[in-house]
């Protein structure tokens, strides 16, 4: 295996193309997202009418929470020229990954991405992992609608479990196996809406 060396950007590339979440939540007291100014009269869960928005975090150290920041903020954070460039390269991969689920029947409405300096040649090379459930928020195209929070293929059966169980927060946790198996088997239906393949053929002669 073939390692580079770099050096972690303090800041996470959050790009949006749906209004969810917190941002619709910002959005509903202020017309804002993360301090952008967002044009009125949108819908829960629509599409940002000129195109998905950047509204970075800071990445927080192990048991902090991130914060969400204006991209000015970013580049106090990380510089105005390495900013630019995260910016850049963010909105670049979410319209492409964005437009290949599409295709294949999963909207992407947002997502996260990280990046690293490598010193040596100065280039900003993305890290981490990169479009999955944990990092994204995968909707199923065919139960979209605008004015309502779609279903999503995440961690959200877990999410729901722990807090209904009083555990959100806690540590040793053991999770029920309903719960293990209501969540595995809606990261595989999106392996296999993206991939076209059986999540089953795809491990035959692998080890698991």
């Amino acid at each position: 295996m073939q390692v580079r060396k770099l050096e972690v950007f303090k800041i996470e590339a959050i790009v949006r193309g749906y209004i969810t979440g917190s941002a619709w939540s910002s959005y509903q007291k202020d017309g804002t997202v993360c301090g952008i100014q967002i044009q009125p009269g949108l819908k829960e869960s629509e599409a940002f009418p000129e195109g998905p928005i950047y509204t970075p975090s800071t990445k927080a150290d192990l048991g902090d929470h991130d914060e969400n920041i204006h991209p000015e903020k970013a580049k106090e954070i990380v510089g105005a020229r390495y900013a630019n460039r995260i910016e850049e390269l963010a909105l670049s991969l979410y319209r492409h990954a964005a437009a290949y689920a599409y295709e294949r029947g999963i909207i992407i409405a947002d997502t996260k991405f990280e990046f690293g300096l490598d010193k040596e040649t100065d280039e900003v090379i993305l890290i981490d992992e990169v479009l999955t459930p944990d990092s994204s928020r995968f909707w199923p195209l065919d139960l979209y609608k605008i004015g309502e929070s779609p279903p999503s293929f995440d961690k959200q059966p877990l999410r729901n479990w722990l807090t209904s169980q009083g555990l959100k927060g806690k540590e040793g946790v053991i999770m029920s196996d309903e719960v293990i198996a209501r969540t595995e088997a809606l990261y595989r239906e999106a392996f296999e809406r993206l991939t076209g393949r059986k999540w089953t053929e795809t491990l035959v002669g692998r080890a698991i």
